[in-house]
């Protein structure tokens, strides 16, 4: 392991630019036509007086971090712009310290601070990761790093002084071993409104702009094979979008899997068990059910690490995804019958790979890998976001990944000439050139993106195009 260097933080600036979507995204009840897309600049020093600058971007998604129906998107969106806020000034009070080590002095006073201002733990981790992301970017390009080999050296100095559950296991030599490989297949998020056929259609909904829509024309594009199902809370209507749903993929995919996402919709596990004996019931359904992998967040946050899941877990194992607000989550959903838990950015770098290593823990002990941990999306953006989520799913060896940023949007949309060239000219195993946009490459159903993967930094070898952002 080379020594964990140690940084200050000297400086951070956050910025935005704004992103119009295809067509509204439905999840749960929301939905969701544009939203803005946060990026962070950081400047970290170490002791010598070397300097470096990071980035990281994220989508600031609203109706996702808090689905309180008394606020609005503009609410949710200030809430994020908060955490990012208090992120800043907790960071920039702390003498150096290794990347881990200001992420972990800072991680409890900062989800007080924000809960203080009446922030839930899921918004409060928005802010620590990407100000954590942009830190350990610059860090990388302080020592001429890539990502995957920091992680794999501990160039961040991860430790377990977050997850005192991991004494005795050997981090350092969990991290050697990881094996980011350069290909992920992709799995496709099947909305709760996406058109399913050109049948689906009302007049002037479709679309003029030569990309795929309904999932018809997303599997013969893309030639998917990994699916992501929107499912509502209300069984019955379920079953009917269910059985939709199996008839085109199992007519035009000859072996697929799916994973269902409740997002928070289901009252209770009781809710859950009725859609899940609905789904066994439904002779139609069969294919669809035994290709099932999990069934992630179905139910409400409020609810859902209140009581035991154990009768249902044994049905279909079931993730926590909006549950997961702080380092401690993954512990208390195991201990109620929950056997997976969510990777995304939005989330925490460090937090990812702390519960992928638990995982490999709590394999191990139980001889079966019974535990999981899967890669989500958050309508991630091509480009800087996208490329930073990669890495991260690619060291926790996903496999397959969401990815539903570029079918919602058009390519890099909002980024100028320029900065789409320069991704095409340094990433172009990850983009292709259509219609003047760069857009996420898929063939085959897998995206490839081993430029991501060699970049200096944390996945990225084009800076964003700081004029075309607002502060």
């Amino acid at each position: 392991m080379t020594q964990a260097p140690r940084v200050r933080l000297a400086e951070a600036e956050v910025f935005e630019r704004p992103v119009e979507f295809r067509f509204p995204f439905r999840f749960g009840s929301a939905r969701v036509a544009s939203a803005p897309q946060a990026f962070v600049r950081v400047r970290v020093e170490d002791a010598r007086g070397r300097s470096a600058i990071g980035w990281s971007a994220e989508m600031m998604m609203p109706k996702w971090f808090d689905k309180n129906p008394g606020l609005s998107p503009q609410d949710n969106v200030e809430q994020l712009r908060a955490s990012l806020r208090l992120a800043v000034e907790g960071l920039t009070t702390l003498q150096a310290q290794t990347p881990f080590g200001l992420h972990a002095a800072a991680e409890g006073d900062h989800h007080r601070a924000a809960a203080g201002h009446g922030l839930p733990a899921l918004v409060a981790s928005y802010g620590l990761a990407l100000l954590d992301r942009a830190i350990l970017d610059a860090v990388c390009r302080m020592t001429g790093a890539s990502a995957a080999e920091a992680v794999r050296g501990n160039l961040p100095g991860i430790t377990d002084a977050t997850a005192p559950d991991l004494g005795g296991f050997d981090l350092a030599r969990f991290l050697s071993r990881l094996e980011p490989g350069p290909r992920l297949a992709v799995r496709h998020t099947i909305g709760l409104a996406d058109a399913l056929t050109a049948a689906d259609f009302a007049p002037g909904q479709r679309l003029a702009d030569g990309l795929p829509q309904t999932l018809e024309e997303v599997i013969a594009a893309y030639g998917h094979r990994y699916f992501k199902i929107k499912v509502s809370g209300r069984p019955a209507e379920d079953t009917e979008r269910l059985l939709a749903i199996a008839a085109i993929l199992d007519q035009s995919v000859d072996a697929y899997r799916v994973t269902l996402d409740g997002n928070e919709q289901f009252e209770n596990a009781d809710a859950v068990a009725d859609l899940l004996d609905r789904i066994a019931e439904e002779p139609r359904l069969e294919k669809l059910s035994a290709s099932a992998l999990f069934f992630e967040q179905p139910i409400a946050r409020a609810e859902a690490l209140s009581k035991p899941v154990t009768e249902v877990a044994r049905r279909m194992p079931l993730e926590i995804d909006e549950s997961d607000g702080d380092i401690g989550a993954f512990l208390r959903a195991r201990a109620l019958g929950y056997a997976g838990i969510s990777s995304k950015s939005c989330k925490g770098f460090y937090r990812a790979l702390i519960n992928r290593a638990r995982v490999e823990m709590w394999n191990a002990e139980a001889g079966t890998a019974s535990c999981f941990m899967s890669a989500e999306d958050l309508t991630t953006q091509s480009g800087l976001a996208l490329q930073q989520d990669l890495v991260l799913a690619a060291l926790i060896g996903a496999g397959h990944v969401e990815r539903n940023g570029h079918h919602y949007v058009d390519g890099m949309a909002g980024a100028p000439a320029a900065e789409r060239a320069a991704y095409l000219a340094r990433h172009g195993d990850l983009y292709e050139s259509a219609s003047g946009r760069a857009r996420l490459a898929i063939r085959g159903g897998e995206i490839t993106f081993s430029t991501v993967l060699r970049s200096v930094g944390l996945g990225s070898s084009v800076e964003p195009d700081w004029a075309a952002t607002v502060s």
